[in-house]
């Protein structure tokens, strides 16, 4: 019995030693290159989700009440992707949205209410007509008990993928969002990406969004980075399963491994054993804010304290909610912020922290 105990520990000792190695992070090569961050929707805003009583009857429009702004840009507007930009995002994230006479703008919804002036679907109106609305038009704060509206009647416009393709400059990187499996929308895109001379493999673009969708991007762009958030996040899953045996799932192979905030320390070999086996399996790998999302989004860090948790071997993508803070505190030299921009982020900044 004795001797069984023994040799049994000693095999026990013996397999702890050698996950311990097999998954060592120091014993791996330490990661060439820096950390890039993805500006969801460039330049984005902080939305201010009020509060109801039992009684109240909530406004369907009070999904557009946000805190007071801290920058003059709105999400997926020309000024706010070439901010985002200019401000050192290695991909800028846009929500193009298919129009009725086939053009592609880009808006983060695919309804006009609230957020404009205009009603329906925007894929009901032309371009023309939806280039007439007041992009900025509904989004409010509110101050004293009353609705002021900071972007209403300050030129915002909707853009096409086109304009914007054109406008931004040779390094910039676009990140297409397709979120549904509507194959004229995956057409659109890529039309008017065509028409406007850009190669998205050539330029380092990427796309992410329903599974199909993503498969018809990568048979048109071949060797494009195009993935769908719920196999990345299953990529992950099956990684902590029987990455302790130092292999990579098939799941991962040639995909996207997304990493929750919160969820690090549960990857063997996290950071540089992991990044190791990624590369060699042609995985890329991406980390995002934690809590929960809903089914194929991507949760931002909106933190720049957020970015201190990520180990500082990471050379892999990093998604923002915040860019206008984010970007920053990850490559000073590009913040063109004024002081007016930063006392106001600052105080966004620490409102969000109280809330946590």
């Amino acid at each position: 019995m004795k001797r069984f105990a023994y040799w049994g520990g000693l095999a026990f000792a013996l397999a702890v030693l050698t996950l311990s190695v097999t998954n060592a992070s120091w014993l791996a090569p330490y990661p060439a290159g820096a950390p890039k961050q993805i500006a969801h929707r460039a330049i984005g805003l902080e939305f201010d989700p009020p509060q109801y009583s039992p009684i109240d009857l909530p406004d369907p429009c009070d999904r557009a009440q946000i805190y007071a702004p801290t920058n003059r840009h709105l999400p997926n507007t020309r000024g706010g992707i070439l901010r985002a930009d200019r401000m050192g995002g290695w991909l800028i994230e846009v929500d193009p949205q298919l129009t009725a006479d086939g053009e592609i703008v880009l808006f983060a919804y695919s309804a006009l209410d609230c957020f404009t002036e205009g009603e329906g679907a925007v894929s009901a109106r032309s371009l023309a007509e939806l280039q007439a609305l007041d992009a900025g038009f509904g989004y409010f704060t509110a101050v004293t008990g009353e609705r002021v509206y900071p972007y209403r009647g300050q030129g915002a416009v909707m853009p096409t993928l086109g304009e914007v393709a054109r406008a931004i400059p040779r390094q910039a990187r676009l990140m297409i969002h397709l979120p549904s499996a509507d194959a004229k929308l995956a057409l659109a895109v890529i039309s008017a990406l065509e028409a406007a001379g850009r190669d998205p493999v050539d330029k380092g673009d990427a796309f992410y969004g329903d599974a199909d969708q993503m498969a018809r991007i990568r048979e048109t762009y071949p060797g494009i980075w195009a993935f769908n958030a719920e196999e990345a996040r299953q990529c992950t899953a099956d990684y902590a399963k029987f990455g302790w045996l130092g292999i990579v799932p098939t799941s991962c192979e040639g995909g996207t491994m997304l990493i929750a905030l919160d969820d690090q320390a549960l990857l063997w070999g996290w950071p540089n054993r992991l990044i190791a086996r990624m590369r060699a399996a042609d995985v890329q790998i991406l980390v995002e804010g934690p809590g929960a999302v809903t089914q194929g989004e991507i949760a931002g860090i909106t933190l720049p304290e957020q970015l201190t948790e990520i180990p500082g071997s990471f050379n892999g993508y990093i998604w923002t909610d915040d860019a206008f803070n984010t970007l920053p505190a990850l490559i000073q030299r590009y913040d063109n912020r004024n002081q007016e921009e930063i006392d106001a982020a600052q105080a966004a900044l620490d409102r969000r922290r109280a809330a946590r």
